[in-house]
């Protein structure tokens, strides 16, 4: 982004010169959800680290296409490491790949907004969302402190 030379000015962070523009704008509310890009870092840093990536669902929410015979309590845990989640897309809108439940392939595509947390299976430890925001409402760091409280999540088979 190129900055007109009246506003730009030079500021000197960590002993190196920078330039930036006086008259950009904060971010406003109406800018886009963090949910997807956390939970495409979240995704990417357990499988750097050899854990299993599981997402929680909310099955209500509208355009959730998982199969209903899996779903307890509303709810459905999916297993999206890249041995489970063939052609998996984690776009900004939507998290879409083809599984298999009880032996039966089944394209599951399930609109962000629905994700309800991020976890992996082999330590539990991930990231919770609320239902209406983007932004975290539970977090668990990596290294098993807790920002407000720890996930109270259990493996639904």
């Amino acid at each position: 982004m190129s900055c007109p030379r009246k506003i730009s000015r030079s500021v000197l962070s960590y002993g190196t010169q920078r330039r930036y523009c006086s008259g950009l704008k904060p971010l406003s509310n109406s800018s886009r959800s963090k949910r997807p890009y956390l939970i495409r870092a979240m995704h990417e840093w357990m499988v750097d680290n050899g854990h299993t990536p599981h997402i929680v669902i909310d099955a209500s929410v509208d355009g959730v296409r998982v199969p209903r015979e899996h779903v307890k309590d509303g709810k459905i845990i999916l297993n999206i490491s890249d041995t489970a989640a063939h052609n998996l897309k984690l776009t900004n809108n939507a998290a879409s790949f083809r599984a298999r439940f009880s032996g039966t392939p089944f394209d599951v595509w399930v609109p962000m907004r629905s994700v309800l947390g991020i976890y992996a299976r082999e330590t539990g430890r991930g990231m919770i969302f609320s239902h209406d925001s983007g932004s975290p409402d539970h977090r668990v760091s990596v290294d098993g402190d807790t920002t407000r409280s720890r996930p109270h999540l259990k493996i639904v088979k």
